[in-house]
């Protein structure tokens, strides 16, 4: 792989940057208390790492909104028309939704790994992964609480964050409906994968909107993040496929192994490839790197590896076009930045 640009090494110091700032917040904002084994169950994904996307994009378009020089002000006092509005601990809310909707996918798919480590429910237990991943559910909104904004923007934030935490289960259920079922449209995918993951993105971006009280970058702002939030899961399938265990934290494969419904398999299923039996779903335990590899030649010879990469970039042109709305600056190039990485990283 060639070395990154100036464009894309931009974007990886703002993301390492601002993730800094976000794993102290965290420690902060959700200390190890009694009883300890429940917040270090609570933490655990938290603390094995995470590249922080969305509370990055929460803060950026915090600082595009009010066209400050980016990683200047202080986060937990920004500034705004109406007073200082703490954005760091929205920023910590919608990351701490990430980490339960995490613990409770792997929950629902017995996944042993994730981030490198063994699944809350493996290094713990079901019961406690559950109350983990509950607790984690209360305290986004809590922190949520925490910003300072005037009454009436938090409580949009709040009804944002909890829209979005019912969109997400609703995703997840059509996820779980589809592995029941032959026949799935892509749309049917592209509108599941809104739901499970892209609408999390959404609110990232467009929460600081409503905090700050720009309802004009609201909307846009939220399509935004709903555009590279699917486009993000497309190259996570993608990735799931193309990337080595090691760096992928998991099983490479596993959603192939396990016949899952990407966009990748639904356009090679339309194109007449035996999707089912591309793995030998019978034997996975003796599924190994040869039979990826042959799996994953069938896909690109029929297109759907392509396809789908054509798709993902098309969803990231559609939703930088959405942050005209802002003020021309450093912080809107690197939201527009973050959204050709976002299809660009390779694990």
């Amino acid at each position: 792989m060639s070395e990154p640009g100036a464009a894309q090494q931009a974007v990886e110091a703002a993301i390492v940057e601002r993730r800094e700032r976000v794993n102290e917040a965290i420690t902060d904002e959700l200390p190890i208390i009694r009883p300890e084994r429940l917040y270090e169950a609570s933490r655990y994904l938290l603390d094995a790492g995470g590249k922080r996307l969305r509370p990055t994009i929460l803060l950026l378009a915090a600082e595009a909104i009010e066209d400050v020089e980016p990683y200047a002000e202080d986060y937990r006092a920004f500034p705004s028309p109406a007073g200082d509005v703490d954005v760091m601990s929205a920023a910590v809310s919608i990351e701490i939704i990430q980490s339960f909707t995490l613990i409770h996918d792997d929950i629902m798919d017995d996944d042993d790994m994730r981030r490198g480590v063994p699944s809350v429910h493996n290094e713990y237990d079901l019961e406690t992964a559950i109350l983990a991943g509950d607790t984690l559910y209360s305290k986004a909104f809590e922190s949520m609480l925490e910003t300072g904004a005037p009454a009436d923007r938090s409580v949009r934030a709040l009804s944002e964050l909890a829209t979005t935490c019912t969109k997400i289960c609703e995703g997840q259920a059509f996820d779980i409906d589809f592995e029941a079922r032959d026949a799935v449209e892509p749309d049917e995918y592209l509108n599941m994968v809104e739901l499970k993951t892209a609408v999390l993105y959404a609110a990232a971006a467009s929460v600081p909107a409503m905090l700050l009280g720009d309802d004009e970058a609201v909307d846009a702002l939220y399509g935004y993040g709903l555009d590279i939030g699917r486009a993000f899961q497309i190259q996570d399938d993608l990735l799931d496929l193309t990337t080595p265990s090691e760096k992928l934290g998991k099983q490479r494969g596993s959603d192939l192994i396990e016949g899952k419904k990407t966009l990748v398999t639904l356009h090679a299923r339309q194109n007449g490839v035996d999707v089912d039996g591309l793995i030998d779903a019978d034997n996975v335990e003796a599924v190994d790197e040869s039979d990826i590899e042959e799996a994953l030649a069938e896909l690109r010879d029929a297109g759907s590896i392509e396809y789908a990469r054509e798709t993902a970039h098309d969803l990231i042109a559609s939703g930088k076009q959405n942050l005209e709305v802002l003020p021309d600056n450093e912080s809107r190039d690197l939201l527009g930045g973050i959204a050709d990485y976002l299809v660009e990283r390779d694990y």
